[in-house]
């Protein structure tokens, strides 16, 4: 059996933006980088990210055999009841992981799941419902980062907000991959991006630690900015793919900013080292 096709169902580059999202939580939440058993909501995120990606393709194996029939459910390196059994093992797997180190990251890592499950089967082709349920995915993995330190999540749950937003700008230019979009829904993406940076921005300043965060937003702000702008300029597809595409890898740019934000220059550095990982890996795999 060949392994490549079923690794390019978990997207191995976005699996890398997951683990970001986990690091930069610990920070929120002042994890002192001083016991292991946090360490088991790492495997927790790749589990959920992986079972859900694995279940998007599930779900869409019939639009991918018309719009994108290299894909492996359609085919056929994959089967669709195979990558289905993948897709829930890795979700499960996610939740038990996040449940052997707490409580509250089982119960936050089965809401990632459920939500996972509404985006794939109900929301994802809806304008609205399917960019805020794929960002409070994303949210949700944030939180679970600040679950390393379970008693922060009430503090600091309301910074799960800004995920929301910025995943939900990427998924609005994602609905007009395929066959080309709109400037205005651009432009409306690039509103959303802008108030992701200023709510990083106010936090980093808040904290006291604004000018160590802030060439991280601006570095993050000009790697998705470009690309956005070539596609308003010229909204096909390809150039469309290419804005999604920095969107989600330059997550980890993002999450850096946060642990600068929070005071963690030398967790901020490790985080920002795994921004050339996930750029090789997706050279070998779709992002997409």
């Amino acid at each position: 059996m060949a392994v490549k096709p079923y690794l390019r169902l978990t997207r191995p580059a976005n699996l890398v933006t997951a683990a970001a999202d986990i690091l930069a939580g610990m920070t929120i939440g002042q994890f002192l980088f001083a016991t292991s058993g946090p360490w088991w909501l790492l495997p927790a995120t790749i589990g959920l990210y992986g079972g859900g990606v694995v279940l998007n393709d599930v779900f869409d194996a019939r639009l991918d055999a018309v719009e994108r029939p290299e894909r492996p459910i359609p085919s056929g390196q994959v089967s669709l009841a195979r990558a289905a059994i993948m897709g829930a093992a890795l979700l499960l797997a996610g939740i038990v992981c996040a449940g052997l180190f707490h409580p509250v990251s089982a119960v936050l890592a089965g809401a990632i799941a459920l939500m996972t499950l509404v985006y794939n089967r109900f929301a994802k082709h809806h304008k609205l419902l399917g960019p805020v349920t794929m960002g409070l995915c994303r949210g949700g993995n944030l939180l679970l980062g600040i679950s390393a330190v379970p008693e922060s999540v009430a503090l600091w749950w309301p910074l799960a907000f800004v995920p929301v937003v910025y995943i939900a700008a990427i998924t609005l230019i994602s609905q007009d991959e395929v066959h080309g979009g709109k400037r205005l829904t651009l432009w409306f993406a690039g509103a959303l991006y802008l108030v992701v940076h200023s709510i990083q921005a106010a936090i980093a300043f808040r904290m006291g630690n604004g000018f160590l965060a802030l060439p991280f937003i601006l570095i993050h702000a000009g790697m998705i900015g470009y690309p956005l702008f070539k596609a308003i300029q010229n909204p096909v597809g390809p150039l469309i793919g290419k804005a999604v595409k920095t969107g989600v890898l330059s997550l980890i740019v993002m999450n850096a900013a946060w642990c600068m934000a929070f005071g963690y220059p030398l967790v901020g550095m490790i985080t920002l080292l795994l921004l050339p990982v996930s750029l090789w890996l997706s050279k070998q795999f779709a992002v997409t």
